[in-house]
């Protein structure tokens, strides 16, 4: 049994520490609202998020960091992209040097364009203990015990090692890769590609126009990998192919859903005032193709979601601008064919 640190309450907070207290660790979820942590630790169940699954017996809740870090033998963060830094700094002075720490969290911070890990390092330090959890994982499934995949992605072999131990169950398949900037950029950039997806469903275009945006999507998520070192076969795995035919097809997709709303002639801020929740992608947006911008790498489907969200751009307007552009080799700028 080991005693886990379970940073965030939300979804995938929820579900992550339902799959682990079931395998008989002992999970310590820290939320930063006092009445959900509350309500968890009388009825075992969270209010507002996954509401209809009870937590085992060996997970408790806490408003607190240090009671949660206490004598902790592993740190999960699962905190929206956005709350990562501020957590790591509350959670600093709680922290073994040597904890092993693994986040769950999708994105390029804002400003600095960090990946997860490189904030958490900038933040606790130790990198060799840092590890990225990443995958077709929608919480709404593993928290039912759905069977799915995931990998982690770690600087040292045996941080994997461990994080796939602790996660790995029958149903809960856990890989090893040592691509840390492969899987979080393939985490981070594969939820732009999705509300695009969820625009092309809100529009009404069809499978056709979705699995172009899905290839080419993913042919940009590829250039940018290649630009910052990551592995190419990283893209064609459970961070980057699983997870993106997992975000923009499925129901559970909040950026998908985020998309579809905007398609039908929404706004990001109704979307946010109706229905309370993040997506990643509306962040990443922006991140990635300020990141793409600074590595002199071309991601036209971001650049064209962004100009959506946040410069008035009509839908419309951003497919005419993708289905006009000049006529490339299909790897173009991947590095299997000469540029």
């Amino acid at each position: 049994m080991t005693r886990v640190a379970v940073i965030g309450a939300g979804s995938w907070g929820t579900s992550a520490s339902w799959l682990l207290g079931g395998k008989g660790h002992e999970v310590r979820l820290w939320s930063r609202e006092p009445e959900i942590a509350a309500a968890i630790d009388t009825t075992h169940r969270n209010p507002v998020y996954m509401t209809d699954i009870t937590l085992p017996d060996g997970v408790r809740a806490f408003a607190d960091l240090e009671p949660v870090l206490d004598g902790a033998e592993a740190v999960v963060v699962v905190t929206p992209s956005v709350g990562v830094r501020p957590s790591a700094e509350a959670m600093r002075p709680y922290l073994a040097p040597t904890v092993p720490v693994v986040v769950l969290s999708k994105g390029i911070e804002e400003g600095t364009l960090m990946l997860m890990t490189d904030v958490l390092d900038d933040v606790i330090g130790s990198r060799e203990r840092l590890a990225a959890l990443s995958g077709p994982n929608h919480a709404e499934e593993v928290g039912r015990g759905i069977p799915s995949a995931t990998v982690v992605a770690s600087y040292e072999e045996a941080v994997g090692r461990f994080f796939q131990d602790l996660f790995m169950t029958r149903f809960f398949r856990v890989y090893t890769n040592q691509d840390v900037v492969g899987v979080e950029l393939c985490g981070a950039s594969k939820n732009v590609i999705a509300v695009a997806a969820g625009m092309s469903d809100g529009v009404g275009y069809g499978d056709n126009t979705k699995a172009t945006l899905m290839t080419r999507g993913l042919a940009e998520m590829s250039r940018l990998g290649r630009a910052m070192g990551a592995n190419p076969l990283t893209y064609m795995g459970l961070a980057g192919m699983g997870d993106l035919i997992a975000t923009c097809t499925s129901k559970h997709s909040r950026n998908r859903s985020l998309g579809e709303f905007i398609g039908r002639g929404g706004t990001l801020r109704g979307w946010s005032e109706s229905t309370k929740m993040v997506a990643e992608g509306a962040y990443s947006c922006v991140t990635v193709d300020d990141l793409g911008r600074r590595q002199g790498v071309e991601l036209p489907i971001t650049r064209e979601v962004r100009a959506i969200l946040y410069e008035g751009k009509p839908v419309a307007s951003g497919a005419e601008t993708l289905l006009g552009r000049e006529a490339r080799d299909e790897l173009h700028g991947i590095g299997l064919v000469e540029d």
